[in-house]
């Protein structure tokens, strides 16, 4: 076990989530698991969707697979929306052993952290944040759910919507998604309120839990919170003013309340949600662009979501405003933010850019198809979303691995970069300033 200890800690874990992606796969291609046979590269993908928490589906989740599939899909979907090592490190603490130094070292990469100090703590606070919450969410479904479908039926409906919901994962047990429920109350409520807490991160919730409101919210949680809020609002708003009239969207509604009810929660889902209560491939072009840019932004770190995270924007927003008002400071709050953290976030961006033309790029060249559909599936698997236009069930088999490979690296590949970032390597020469014309 020598190799372990000198490989670094973010590639055991995308080895680790690989090694699942394979396990689920070849789980949902044995006989119980779906009421026809499932193809490898079907099962490959459909892995790969619940593990990365993206949702989006090449064979339908109601009538394809059985019970038993479903519930190897919500398996997948908690042990990727919860971590690998976060789960391990719960399993061993409930066997009594205490938190090692090696353990330690890849749960603070999986978990996106500087410290060893807040681990434990901060692994409590998510065990307790997923039970209430998803059990919360599967009780408040139920009301919906079993009326319609029964008493067992509605159960795991419910039980599965509410961690798909939590994980921000997108998939649903009802192949039209939730367009039956487009202007129920409680699945408007319940779901939003499951995948925004999930994906705005358990630093957050801790915070927000353990400490006075505002000022003794960190920096982080207070750009996560003003962030969050104001990609919601734009979400909602430009969806309304956009969709409002169009007869495949909002325009199907006679009622002000209804539009306004599917406005709200195809706004907030697009952030890697991923569930639907209209019709996606309906959307105007100038909408589905805006979701492009909402899909890859994503949610927080340290939560369920993908994307570029929040706080990334943000900070690349921040550092735009000191440009142009002649700073060579960053700061917001009170707080100054360092130049390694702006380095970081101009990496990201650089990386996701170039990860999403490529793949875009590819695509084009061996799938027909309208490039807004094409485009978009690619945004949608890079943020772990799961929305689609309609175009994945066109995929090729190469079009399913290409689009496989852009979830994993939408979900694990910041790991991997992290840690390149994070290796400091002191300079033996330094060079004179140099003269570069920008712009």
């Amino acid at each position: 076990m020598k190799w372990l200890s000198r490989t670094p800690p973010p590639a055991v874990l995308a080895t680790g989530y690989l090694a699942l992606v394979v396990l689920g796969a070849l789980l949902l291609m044995l006989p119980p698991m779906a009421r026809t046979p499932v193809r490898l590269v079907d099962a490959l993908f459909t892995s790969t969707s619940a593990v990365t928490v993206t949702g989006l589906g090449v064979i339908d989740t109601e009538h394809v697979l059985t019970f038993w599939g479903q519930l190897v899909v919500a398996v997948l979907i908690q042990l990727g929306g919860l971590g690998l090592m976060t789960f391990a490190v719960l399993v061993w603490s409930a066997l009594g052993r205490p938190l090692g130094i090696t353990q330690g070292v890849y749960l603070r990469e999986d978990l996106n952290q500087t410290s060893y100090v807040q681990l434990t703590r901060l692994v409590r606070t998510i065990f307790r944040v997923v039970i209430i919450a998803e059990l919360a969410g599967a009780m408040l479904l139920c009301l919906s759910f079993m009326p319609a479908h029964g008493l067992a039926a509605g159960l795991w409906h419910a039980i599965f919507h509410s961690i798909s919901a939590f994980n921000n994962a997108g998939f649903s047990t009802f192949s039209p998604g939730l367009t039956i429920y487009a202007t129920d109350p409680i699945v408007n409520t319940v779901i939003p309120a499951l995948f925004i807490t999930g994906g705005i991160g358990y630093v957050v919730v801790s915070d927000i839990y353990r400490r006075p409101f505002w000022r003794g919210w960190s920096l982080h949680t207070r750009l996560m919170i003003i962030g969050t809020a104001v990609l919601i609002l734009l979400g909602v708003g430009i969806t309304a003013v956009l969709e409002w009239n169009n007869p495949r969207t909002l325009g199907q509604f006679d009622s002000t309340t209804a539009r306004l009810a599917v406005a709200w929660f195809q706004g907030v889902t697009t952030r890697t949600a991923g569930f639907n209560t209209t019709d996606i491939s309906g959307l105007h072009d100038s909408t589905s662009l805006f979701y492009m840019a909402l899909m890859i932004i994503g949610g927080g770190p340290t939560s369920t979501a993908g994307g570029l995270k929040v706080t990334t924007v943000v900070v690349m927003v921040l550092a735009t405003i000191a440009f142009l008002r002649r700073r060579t400071d960053i700061w917001a709050f009170g707080r100054s933010i360092p130049l390694g953290d702006v380095l970081k976030a101009m990496a990201l961006i650089s990386i996701a850019s170039a990860v999403i033309f490529t793949a875009v790029f590819v695509m084009l060249i061996s799938h027909d198809g309208e490039f807004i559909d094409i485009a978009f599936e690619v945004a949608s698997a890079f943020g772990t979303t799961g929305l689609s236009r309609g175009y994945t069930t066109e995929l090729t088999d190469f079009g399913r691995i290409v689009i496989m490979v852009v979830m994993f690296l939408g979900r694990v590949g910041p790991l991997t970069l992290g840690f390149f970032l994070a290796t400091r390597m002191v300079p033996r020469v330094r060079y004179p300033a140099g003269q570069v014309h920008l712009g």
